[in-house]
C-alpha cells in the first residue's frame, strides 16, 4: 500500500523541478541576450567603419529582434507576484443570450487553447458543459506550465463580442458576453481552512465534449462550500478520488481569490475608488462588424487583426496589462 503522503511528496518534488527549470531558463535567456548584445556592438563598429547598406539593414533587423526578446525577458522577471509561477485554472461562463453567447464561449475556449500552446503550456479540461445547440455552457481548464497563472491572470474579466449572428436568420447584429475567471492552482499544503462539515459533495456520471470521456460510474465530483456558496466541479479523471483531490484544489483557489478580492475592495474603499461590477465592465471588446477591431479597455491596446487574436496571439494585450500593473 502506498504511503498516504506519496502524492504530496510527488507534487512537492514536481514543484521544485518546475522552479529549478524556470530559474535555468531565466539564466540561459540572460546569457543569450548578453551574447546577442555583444554581437550587435561588433556589427555596429563594422558599420561605422564600412558604412555598408546591406550591413545596416541586417543590423536593424537584428536590433528589432533583440528588443522584442529583451521585452519578453523583462516581462518574465516581472512575474514575481505570489503564485505567478503556478498552473492556472481558467473558467469560462457565457452570459445571457443563449446559443449566441454559448458559441462565443467556444470561440474564446479555442483562443485560450491556442494561446497556451504558443506559450508551451499543457491544457487539461477539468469540466465541460456543452451548449444546448452549439458552443458551451461552461468550461474549466487547467493550464499547466511555469508562469501559467502569471500570464493568464491578464484575461480575468468580461469579454464582449459584437458580430452578425450566424444563428439569426434576419442577419442582425448581436452583442454577447463571456465571463472569464482565472485562479492559481493551489498546492495541498496551502493554509486555507476548509472544515468537512462546511462541504456538500455530490457525485455524478462524467460526460465530455462531443460525447467523449463518458463514464459508466459516478466518478465526476461537484463540491459546494456551504458558507460561501462556491461550487466547483471536476470530471477529468476516471477516478472519483482524483476528481475529489482536483476539486479541493479548485475550491482552495476560489477561496484564496475571494479573500484577495475582499482585500482589494477594502483598499479601494479606503482610497475612494469607484469600480463598476457587472456586464458593463468588460475588459476587452471584439468587434467583428461593422468593422474589425479588438480593444482592451484597461490599457487601450487595440488591433485590427482579429484572426490572429482568435488564433491565440494575445501577447500584446497580456504584456501591456502586466506592465500597467507594475507601473
Amino acid at each position: 500500500m502506498l504511503d498516504p503522503n506519496f502524492w504530496n511528496d510527488q507534487q512537492a518534488a514536481q514543484k521544485v523541478i518546475n522552479e529549478s527549470n524556470g530559474l535555468k531558463d531565466t539564466f540561459n535567456a540572460f546569457h543569450k541576450l548578453e551574447e546577442e548584445q555583444e554581437n550587435l556592438e561588433v556589427s555596429l563598429e563594422l558599420l561605422r567603419e564600412e558604412n555598408d547598406a546591406d550591413l545596416q539593414a541586417e543590423l536593424e533587423e537584428e536590433l528589432d529582434s533583440f528588443v522584442k526578446e529583451l521585452d519578453d525577458f523583462e516581462l518574465k522577471l516581472m512575474l514575481s507576484d505570489p503564485y505567478d509561477a503556478n498552473n492556472a485554472i481558467v473558467e469560462l461562463h457565457p452570459g445571457a443570450g443563449g446559443t449566441e453567447s454559448q458559441d462565443w464561449g467556444s470561440i474564446l475556449l479555442r483562443m485560450y487553447q491556442r494561446f497556451a500552446e504558443k506559450k508551451g503550456f499543457k491544457v487539461e479540461t477539468l469540466d465541460y458543459q456543452a451548449g444546448d445547440e452549439a458552443g458551451i455552457k461552461s468550461v474549466t481548464l487547467l493550464i499547466k506550465g511555469h508562469n501559467a497563472y502569471g500570464y493568464f491572470k491578464a484575461e480575468k474579466g468580461v469579454h464582449r463580442l459584437v458580430r452578425i449572428s450566424p444563428f439569426d436568420s434576419s442577419g442582425r447584429r448581436h452583442t454577447s458576453f463571456v465571463s472569464v475567471d482565472v485562479m492559481p492552482e493551489m498546492d495541498n499544503d496551502i493554509e486555507i481552512e476548509i472544515r468537512p462539515e462546511d462541504l456538500k459533495i455530490d457525485t455524478y456520471r462524467a460526460t465530455g465534449a462531443g460525447g467523449q470521456h463518458i463514464n459508466t460510474t459516478d466518478s465526476a465530483v461537484r463540491m459546494t462550500h456551504i458558507p460561501t456558496g462556491i461550487v466547483v466541479t471536476c470530471q477529468s479523471e476516471r477516478s472519483q478520488l482524483k476528481n475529489r483531490e482536483q476539486a479541493m484544489k479548485m475550491l482552495k483557489a476560489k477561496l484564496y481569490q475571494k479573500e484577495q478580492e475582499e482585500k482589494e475592495a477594502e483598499l479601494a474603499e479606503i482610497r475612494g475608488e469607484q469600480k463598476e461590477i457587472g456586464w458593463g465592465s468588460q475588459i476587452r471588446s471584439y468587434v467583428f462588424h461593422p468593422y474589425s477591431m479588438v480593444k482592451d479597455h484597461r490599457t487601450n491596446v487595440e488591433t485590427g487583426n482579429i484572426q490572429a487574436v482568435m488564433d491565440g496571439d494575445l501577447d500584446d494585450f497580456v504584456n501591456a496589462y502586466l506592465r500597467s500593473r507594475i507601473n
